[in-house]
Order: structure tokens, then C-alpha cells, then sequence
């Protein structure tokens, strides 16, 4: 079974960090790009931060420059997303995604362009 699963998302006061995970499983991650999505309550789905399949080309949006990292290790078919600083505004339901094509289309975090998807892991920033 193709599938990505995330996890590490949790209940963090404002300030705090986490960090994400996103295992894949029945497919190698290396021939993939790899997008982190934020679905926030009431609002739409939208990319936060991508990576290419090497890891050399990152992007992230403005909201979460400075903030956040994405990193990915092939070897273990897995990629990340460190979250420092966080506020109230990065609460929602956060979601891994792998695209096949070009890092050029990646980083336009068009939903359709992700062949792959986890399941989503919540992430609460509150006091």
C-alpha cells in the first residue's frame, strides 16, 4: 500500500516547537518532492513549506519563514518539518505531500500536483 503518515503534531503553547514527521511506505521518497500543507479551521488547504527530491531547493511561504524548516532524509524514506516560535496562527491540521514532477511546479503548491498524501496530524497552538 502506497501511503505517507505523518506525525509528532500536539498541543504546544504559543512560542513553543514541534516537530513533524512524514514516513513513507510503498514507494521511495527520493524520486519525490515534498510539500507540507496547514488546513486551519474555517480556511482553505494551503502550502506552508516544500522541498526538492535531493533537499537542496527549499521554499517556504512568508508566514512561516525564519520559523520553520523542512529537511528530508532519503535514506530512511522520511521528511520533517521543524516548527519553532509558534503562534495561535499556525493551529490546524498539517499534512505531508509528495510530488512526482518539477520542483518549478512544486513550489506553487497546487493541490492537484500531489500525487501522494498522509492523513494529517493536528497541530494546537494555545495557553
Amino acid at each position: 500500500q502506497l501511503q505517507l503518515v505523518e506525525s509528532g503534531g500536539g498541543l504546544v503553547q504559543p512560542g513553543g516547537s514541534l516537530r513533524l514527521y512524514c514516513v513513507a511506505s510503498g514507494f521511495t521518497l527520493v524520486y519525490f518532492h515534498i510539500g507540507w500543507f496547514r488546513l486551519a479551521p474555517g480556511k482553505e488547504r494551503v502550502g506552508i513549506a516544500c522541498i526538492s527530491m535531493s533537499g537542496g531547493r527549499t521554499k517556504y511561504v512568508d508566514s512561516v519563514q525564519g520559523r520553520f524548516t523542512i529537511s528530508r532524509d532519503n535514506d530512511k524514506n522520511t521528511a520533517h518539518l521543524q516548527m519553532n516560535s509558534l503562534k495561535p496562527e499556525d493551529t490546524g491540521v498539517y499534512y505531508c505531500a509528495a510530488d512526482p514532477d518539477s520542483f518549478y511546479a512544486t513550489m506553487t503548491f497546487q493541490v492537484d500536483d500531489f500525487n501522494y498524501w498522509g492523513q494529517g496530524t493536528q497541530v494546537t497552538v494555545s495557553s
